[in-house]
């Protein structure tokens, strides 16, 4: 049987070749997030993190231990508001992505 490549290097593979792909990834981590599922946001963003700008330079940037940004995001971790929010306007500056909220309402 041929060896596959893992679901995460095929991620990371898009995201680093794909500019609107990495976009989108985002934008539905986010939109997840919103949705209040909060483990699969984290998972997503976990993954997008990987594919990107990477731990350590995250941490470096937004002043805290790159170990403690991974348990944040792992499947047990409870980011902070406030660090949540550093890691959405790092993760903006870096990538040069600015996001902004629509509001619809639902009738």
């Amino acid at each position: 049987m041929p060896l596959t490549r893992s679901f995460k290097e095929t991620v990371q593979d898009r995201v680093r070749s794909d500019p609107a792909y990495r976009d989108a990834l985002l934008v539905e981590a986010l939109e997840v997030l919103f949705q209040g599922d909060v483990a699969v946001g984290k998972a997503i963003l976990r993954d997008y993190i990987n594919a990107t700008i990477g731990f350590e330079p995250l941490a470096r940037a937004v002043g805290a231990q790159p170990k403690s940004l991974m348990r944040m995001f792992g499947p047990r971790g409870n980011p902070t508001t406030s660090n949540l929010m550093a890691v959405i306007a790092e993760l903006q500056r870096s990538t040069g992505i600015r996001l902004r909220l629509d509001v619809q309402q639902l009738r």
